[in-house]
C-alpha cells in the first residue's frame, strides 16, 4: 500500500498557503498526514486499485494473474470503457484520492488512455504499474501531457537473457528498455522494481546499480505467491527463506528500514479479527470484470459493482469482510513478529483455500528475519520449532 502511505508521508519539504492571507503556511507532509488520519478516522475510501486486464503481452514464469493478450472470452468479459469511467465517477463522488492502474498489462487496452484521461479529469493521483514494453514515443507524450504520480516498471533481469528467462517473450528485453529510455527522455517520474526469484537472483545488485545510475527509486520483493486460479507454478521459482533473509543483510538501507521499524512496532498484538490492515478500510481493489474485493491478493469474497452500487459496497459488504474472525487455533493471534511479517488473510486464501491458514513459507522468512535483527524471542522460536516439526 505504498500510494496510500505516501498520503501521511510525503517527501516534498515545500509549504502551501490557502488562497487567504490571514492562514498560516502548511507544510505539505504535516498536512497530507493530518488528511490521511482523518480520513481514516471516518473509514472513507482513499486509494483504489484498478486491475483493467488479466490479459497481458508477457508470459512471465512466476505471474499469479497473465492471461494470453488476444483471450476473446477474457476481453469479452473487461469491463467497458464506458462502465470504468461510470464506476471512477462513483468511486471520485465517494471520496477516492489515489488510484493504481495496472493489469495484468494495462497498456494491452486501446481504450487506456480515455480511461486514465477520466480519472485525472476527477481529480484522482495516479500511479501505474506496467511491464513497460508497450510505451511508444504516443504513450509516452500522453503521459507527459497527463503526468502520473508515479510510473513503476518491473524489471526481470539486467541482461536480455535474464529477463528473457523469466518473460518467455522474445524481444521484449529491448522493448522494456526502449520504455524506460522514453520515459525518462521526458521526465516522467519513475520507479524501477522487480520479482526476485531462481531465475535473476543473481543479477538483483546490477539492477540497483543501474537503477541508481539512473536516478531513480529501485524497489525489490524476493517472496512470490501463488496464482489466482490456484496453480502453484510460481513456487517452483521462490528462493529459500534463508536467501530472501540474506538479501535483506546484503542491503544496507533496507537492512536499517526493518530494524527501526520492528524496534518501533514489534511485540505482541493483539487483534480480534483476520484483516489488520488497511485493506477495505481505507483502500479497496476492482477486477477487469468489476468485483470489487479488499485488496489485489484477497479474493475470496467480492462484491460485484455490476450488480450494486459502489457506496453500497464499501458501506455494507467491506464492513462484514472487516469483521471476520479467525478460528481459535489461528497461531498468528499469539506472535510477536506481525511487523516482520507478510502473513495476511489473502495470501492465506491463495496458498491454502482459507483466509485463516497461515503460509508457513511467510513464516519461515518471518522468523529468520528476526533472528538476523536479534530481536527474535526464545518463545516465539520455541513455538515456530514446535509447528515445524508437527508439519505446521
Amino acid at each position: 500500500m505504498n500510494l496510500l502511505h505516501n498520503f501521511g508521508k510525503s517527501k516534498q519539504s515545500g509549504k502551501f498557503r490557502m488562497q487567504c492571507p490571514h492562514l498560516p503556511e502548511i507544510d505539505y507532509g504535516v498536512y497530507m498526514k493530518h488528511l490521511y488520519q482523518q480520513m481514516l478516522r471516518r473509514r472513507l475510501p482513499m486509494a483504489a486499485f484498478l486491475e483493467l486486464t488479466e490479459r497481458c503481452n508477457l508470459n512471465c514464469v512466476h505471474c499469479y494473474i497473465n492471461q494470453p493478450p488476444g483471450d476473446r472470452e477474457v476481453q469479452s468479459r473487461e469491463l467497458t470503457t464506458s462502465q470504468w469511467q461510470d464506476l471512477l465517477d462513483e468511486m471520485a463522488e465517494a471520496g477516492v484520492l489515489g488510484l493504481v492502474i495496472t493489469g495484468g498489462e494495462a497498456l494491452i487496452r486501446p481504450d487506456f488512455r480515455e480511461i486514465y484521461a477520466h480519472a485525472r479529469k476527477r481529480g484522482m493521483i495516479i500511479s501505474l504499474f506496467t511491464n513497460g514494453t508497450l510505451i511508444t514515443p504516443e504513450v509516452a507524450d500522453f503521459l507527459r501531457e497527463v503526468t502520473p504520480s508515479m510510473i513503476e516498471i518491473t524489471v526481470y533481469g539486467r541482461t536480455q537473457s535474464t529477463y528473457e528467462a523469466v518473460t518467455r517473450a522474445p524481444g521484449s528485453y529491448q522493448k522494456c528498455l526502449r520504455g524506460i529510455d522514453l520515459l525518462m527522455a521526458r521526465r516522467i517520474p519513475l520507479t524501477l522494481k522487480t520479482m526476485v526469484m531462481t531465475l535473476n537472483a543473481h543479477e538483483l545488485w546490477d539492477l540497483k546499480t543501474w537503477a541508481e545510475s539512473l536516478g531513480v527509486r529501485f524497489l525489490y520483493d524476493a517472496v512470490l505467491n501463488a496464482r489466482l486460479d490456484g496453480g502453484k507454478q510460481p513456487w517452483s521459482f521462490r528462493l529459500a527463506p534463508e536467501q530472501v533473509v540474506e538479501f535483506d543483510r546484503k542491503d544496507q538501507k533496507r537492512y536499517q528500514e526493518w530494524m527501526e521499524f520492528a524496534n518501533k512496532y514489534i511485540g505482541p498484538e493483539k487483534f480480534e479479527y483476520l484483516y489488520t490492515c488497511s485493506a477495505g478500510l481505507s483502500s479497496f481493489a476492482v477486477d477487469a470484470y468489476g468485483r470489487m474485493f479488499p485488496c489485489l491478493t484477497s479474493r475470496g469474497s467480492a462484491y460485484d459493482l455490476m450488480q450494486g452500487s459502489f457506496t453500497e459496497g464499501w458501506r455494507d459488504f467491506m464492513p462484514a469482510l472487516r469483521t471476520q474472525k479467525p478460528r481459535k487455533e489461528y497461531y498468528c493471534i499469539h506472535c510477536e513478529l506481525h511487523s516482520l511479517c507478510n502473513q495476511c488473510p489473502g495470501w492465506s486464501q491463495l496458498e491454502h483455500g482459507e483466509p485463516d491458514i497461515p503460509v508457513e513459507y511467510i513464516c519461515q522468512v518471518a522468523h529468520l528475519r528476526a533472528q538476523l535483527l536479534g530481536i527474535e524471542t526464545k518463545t516465539v522460536k520455541s513455538d515456530l520449532q514446535v509447528r515445524l516439526a508437527s508439519g505446521g
